[in-house]
């Protein structure tokens, strides 16, 4: 028995011996691990990326944590990214942040503010020469949504369109624009008859375009949605994504970190809300008869 136990001292020992020698994964947040932010392309892929970045440069100077950015190539990309262990954290527009939590890969910690406020609203836009006056005259026409899962610029619209009796995979022919910009400026040049964004993503080319308004016109807005925000992968380390999120919200209230978030998200604002803010549009999908699922 003595001999029995000398060896099991002795195997726990080069256990112990083999455990301390064995070279232990960098810090999360440093040069060799930083963490990873994806970006959804909302609007101009060079204004995500540079607002993005900027952000990134004040979270280091603000808690000395590395973090890089990198912007999706879609909305699904970037839920994949969190899904995957490609990302650590995300900014996801609404019904991507809600697939990702109901798929368990990533949960809301902030969202954002527009204006003061939480949530926003959708639009259906025309061409003012389209003849389109409302929802049911869409049957046949070209329209420019945004992404297949982007909330404002396709998901709402879609339920919008069926309950005036329009049918989006039959009644329409469909073209994603890729972001919001693109959509408005779609149905702008007259590629196509309609679309949807946000509202109001007709301001964002104003510049470019100062006849925008008067050329393409709202034929409805949406119900309330809640907007977009910073989620976080539910492996995410509570301590780092606690002072984080104090960060953020000390950064957006300085005019240089409102200016970087405005330059990405056009955000004014972050308000701390977790998973459960999201619920009562989860309810209202779910009245319409459509589950994250099938979208």
């Amino acid at each position: 028995m003595k001999k029995i136990s000398l060896v099991l001292s002795i195997l726990l020992f080069t256990l112990l011996v083999m455990s301390a020698c064995t070279p232990q994964p960098p810090a999360l947040g440093t040069e060799a691990n930083p963490i990873k932010w994806v970006f959804v392309p909302s609007g101009e892929m060079e204004a995500v990326s540079s607002g993005a970045e900027a952000v990134a440069d004040m979270l280091f100077k603000e808690t000395g944590l590395v973090v890089n950015t990198f912007v999706a190539t879609d909305y699904t990309a970037a839920i994949e990214a969190e899904c995957s262990g490609q990302a650590h954290m995300g900014s996801l527009a609404t019904f991507a942040a809600i697939t990702a939590a109901d798929r368990d890969c990533a949960y809301p910690a902030l969202v954002a503010t527009r204006f003061g406020s939480p949530t926003y609203t959708g639009q259906i836009i025309a061409h003012v020469d389209s003849g389109i006056k409302s929802v049911a005259d869409l049957k046949g026409k070209v329209f420019c949504a945004t992404d297949e899962t982007s909330t404002s610029g396709w998901i709402i619209p879609s339920i919008m369109m069926r309950a005036a009796g329009v049918d989006p995979e039959k009644d329409l022919e469909v073209t994603f624009a890729g972001s919001h910009d693109a959509a408005v400026l779609g149905v702008y040049n007259g590629d196509c008859d309609a679309g949807a964004s946000f509202v109001d993503a007709r301001t964002s080319v104003e510049d470019e375009f100062p006849d925008v308004m008067d050329k393409v016109v709202q034929v409805e807005i949406s119900v309330e949605i809640p907007n977009d925000g910073v989620q976080f992968t539910k492996t995410f380390p509570a301590d780092t994504k606690q002072k984080l999120v104090d960060a953020l919200i000390k950064i957006i209230s300085t005019e240089e970190g409102k200016a970087a978030m405005d330059a990405a998200y056009e955000w004014d604002g972050l308000e701390v809300h977790d998973n459960s803010f999201y619920d009562p549009f989860r309810q209202l999908l779910d009245a319409a008869g459509v589950t994250a699922e099938d979208l």
